[in-house]
């Protein structure tokens, strides 16, 4: 698991005015939550943003070391508990951290990796990928960064379920068991076309006489 360490100050700033001063110069408002207490705080903001777009902050246990006129005073182990991004920029704007014990369990979501494309791809068959992460029950200074799985074992009509993920010792999924994290169908075959219809139809055949009187016998033409 890697090891995040945030400084942080504490913050005088509120409300929406506060918050747009403080972005304006860099800085993003956020708040820590211990037990029933909130703690109105700023971090950097270039520093918070390329964690959380990394993808490392979001799962991840960070050591918030606290500063209060420009020393610290704390170190507080926090989760990212919600975030708020801009919804027409994507930027974000605001931060929660909740802070934990790291002797009681928690219940996180991690990324799942794919390090090895399944067999059946390389038959022709098309990979589904329907969870890409997943819940789990930990302390937190054993919640992996991602888990990695081994999918190469799939074949063209079978499944990963996320029982057949090796998680490590001391961590347990929430996520049910049965669910699928991928399968591999068969490739789509198209229909051949039907065979043209032959040119033209077969002519009908002549009728012998038809349309003309038989032609009697010269005798009775006599008569």
């Amino acid at each position: 698991m890697e090891k995040i360490l945030l400084k942080a100050d504490k913050r005088s700033e509120i409300g929406k005015g506060g918050a747009r001063s403080l972005r304006r110069r860099g800085i993003m408002p956020a708040v820590m939550y211990s037990g029933d207490t909130s703690t109105p705080v700023k971090v950097n903001s270039k520093e918070i943003s390329r964690l959380m777009f990394k993808g490392t902050a979001e799962h991840a246990l960070i050591t918030l070391e606290l500063h209060e006129a420009g020393k610290k005073i704390s170190e507080h182990p926090v989760l990212v508990k919600d975030y708020q991004l801009d919804p027409v920029t994507d930027d974000l704007l605001h931060l929660d951290f909740i802070e934990v014990s790291l002797k009681k369990k928690v219940v996180v979501t991690v990324p799942i990796v794919i390090t090895k494309d399944p067999v059946g791809i390389k038959l022709g068959g098309i990979a589904e990928h329907h969870l890409r992460e997943v819940e789990i029950e930990c302390l937190p200074t054993q919640i992996p960064d991602k888990i990695e799985v081994d999918a190469g074992f799939i074949e063209i009509g079978h499944s990963l379920h996320v029982s057949d993920i090796t998680i490590p010792e001391g961590v347990t999924f929430v996520t049910d068991p049965k669910e699928v994290v991928l399968n591999v169908s068969a490739p789509k075959v198209e229909a051949e076309p039907e065979e043209e219809a032959a040119e033209g139809e077969a002519a009908e055949p002549e009728v012998v006489g038809k349309g003309k009187e038989e032609e009697k016998p010269e005798e009775e033409k006599k008569e």
